[in-house]
């Protein structure tokens, strides 16, 4: 099993084998204990987008890392790929734009630092 830092690479370099762009890694250890990181990356359409979750899985498969699950092929507005560690997002920029996962979890940590420094 690869290292964690070391996985994130390798999902960057398969993100980017099939021209995902603008790729934004999340750390959410202190959020969630559901996973460690999120990435995010768009895609220029849903072939696109499929495409890139399938280089994603191989690439990672290739290595060693199970692949928990994946969601959303059908659709691939949002191609979700569950790699336990790390939990790679997919989306065509009008769903990106429409979810804001990036400030979604922005909120939420300025949200849990804020109320871990009231407690104090």
């Amino acid at each position: 099993m690869l290292e964690l830092e070391a996985m994130k690479l390798a999902i960057i370099d398969a993100l980017e084998d099939i021209k995902a762009f603008d790729i934004t890694v999340m750390d959410v250890r202190k959020l969630t204990s559901m996973t460690n990181y999120m990435i995010v990356a768009s895609a220029n359409s849903t072939r696109q987008a499929k495409a890139i979750a399938d280089n994603v899985r191989e690439k990672l498969r290739e290595k060693g890392v199970p692949l928990r699950g994946t969601e959303g092929e059908k659709e691939g507005e949002w191609v979700l790929v569950d790699l336990d560690d790390i939990v790679v997002h997919i989306m065509i920029p009008t769903a990106r734009a429409y979810y804001n996962l990036e400030q979604l979890w922005g909120e939420t940590e300025s949200r849990r630092s804020a109320s871990q420094a009231a407690s104090a």
